[in-house]
Order: C-alpha cells, then sequence, then structure tokens
C-alpha cells in the first residue's frame, strides 16, 4: 500500500506540473500561485540535494525532475508574470520582487530543516505548503475572474496527489497533524474543482447567455500577484 500511495502521488503531481506548463504557455501566463511555486522549488531543490548526499536514490531522481518542471513554470512567471501587475510595477521592481519572494522560498525551507530535522520538515513543509497553494488556487481564479492559466487537469491531479501522501503519512503512519492538513487541502481542492467545473458549465450554457458572476468581465490587471 505504501509502494501504490507514492505512486499515486509521484504520477499525480508529475501531471500537475506538465499540465502547468502547457497550459501557462498556451495562455501566455503562468498556472501556479508563485508563492507556492516559490515554495516547491526550493522544497525540491533543498531535498534533492539532501537526497543525493546519501547516494542516488528514486525520490532524488523524481525530486529533480520536478525541480526541473519548476524551471520552466518559473520561466513562465518570469516572462509574463509582470502583465498580471499594475503598471507602476516597473521590470527592475518586479525583479526585485521576485528575487525577495523565490529567496524567501529557500529560507523557509531551511529554517524548517534547522528546527525539525529531515524527516519531519520534509512532511510539515510540503502540507503547509500545499495548503497554501490550496487556498491560493481560488484566489487566483477570483483574481482573473475566471480559469485562465488554469485547468481541471492540474485540479484533479493536485488533489489527487496530495490525498495519497495525506493518507499514507496521515492514516498508515499514524500522524494527526498531517492528517487534519491533508483534510484540509482536500476541503479547498474539492471547492476548486467546484470553481472550475461551474465555469465550465457557464462557458458551455446556451448562446448568448452572460454568465452573471465575475467571469462576465475581461481579465483586469491584479494588484497582486499570487
Amino acid at each position: 500500500m505504501d509502494l501504490f500511495l507514492t505512486l499515486v502521488s509521484g504520477v499525480a503531481w508529475t501531471v500537475v506540473y506538465v499540465e502547468a506548463i502547457r497550459v501557462g504557455l498556451r495562455d501566455r501566463t503562468y498556472a501556479m500561485p508563485v508563492a507556492a511555486l516559490a515554495l516547491n522549488f526550493a522544497w525540491e531543490a533543498t531535498y534533492a540535494v539532501g537526497e543525493f548526499r546519501a547516494g542516488v536514490s528514486p525520490q532524488g531522481v523524481v525530486n529533480v525532475v520536478w525541480a526541473l518542471a519548476d524551471v520552466v513554470i518559473i520561466w513562465t512567471y518570469l516572462r509574463f508574470g509582470r502583465a498580471e501587475l499594475p503598471r507602476f510595477v516597473t521590470r527592475p521592481l518586479f525583479a526585485a520582487w521576485s528575487v525577495l519572494v523565490f529567496g524567501t522560498g529557500f529560507a523557509v525551507q531551511w529554517l524548517f530543516l534547522a528546527h525539525f530535522g529531515t524527516h519531519d520538515a520534509t512532511r510539515y513543509a510540503a502540507f503547509l505548503q500545499n495548503l497554501l497553494m490550496s487556498g491560493l488556487f481560488i484566489a487566483l481564479y477570483a483574481d482573473r475572474r475566471g480559469p485562465r492559466g488554469q485547468s481541471l487537469v492540474i485540479a484533479v491531479a493536485k488533489w489527487l496527489g496530495t490525498l495519497a501522501p495525506t493518507l499514507l503519512f496521515g492514516v498508515l503512519e499514524d500522524s494527526p497533524f498531517i492528517l487534519g492538513l491533508g483534510v484540509l487541502c482536500s476541503v479547498f481542492d474539492l471547492a476548486y474543482i467546484g470553481l472550475l467545473v461551474r465555469g465550465r458549465r457557464v462557458a458551455a450554457g446556451p448562446a448568448g447567455s452572460e454568465p452573471a458572476g465575475p467571469e462576465a468581465a475581461g481579465p483586469e490587471p491584479a494588484g497582486l500577484t499570487v
């Protein structure tokens, strides 16, 4: 069962990254909230190095693959992200903001590692940033007034990719803290899936009908890149 849940999580998150790259390039935007992207990249890079210090391992290889996928998603953020911000955000200001966000991502991971040790830090950091990502995806939908730069594939794969380790670490390894975080992730993930399904139904409605919600409006510059 442990191996099965690990494989489900690994495959599902790989789908998330591949689909995020595809959707980001298609819609000329970034398909993952930047704060969560920074934490994800820092987690994968940090623990890939840690794994390889002890010798080549399957998890280390997976972490490297995920980190490389994140590099492409980061490129879409750097290429298209400034267009999501108000005009007063100049290129130097956007660059400084990006350095701050991604630098903070590494600082947070290293603080977790220093305080909790490798075993607990990998789990606690992963689930807390996963919960943050779940909330930020909903904020991204609201900020963009619809599903631009997002997809149901990402939403479902993220939910399954989080549910599997929730069962593994929270239930089979009996960790109430991780179980609680995993349940909260599922609540937000399912809400996000519901938003995307609703958006599809509105878009597929009768010809000439106008959505009553925020989807009726076109994209606007965001006040804050999420």
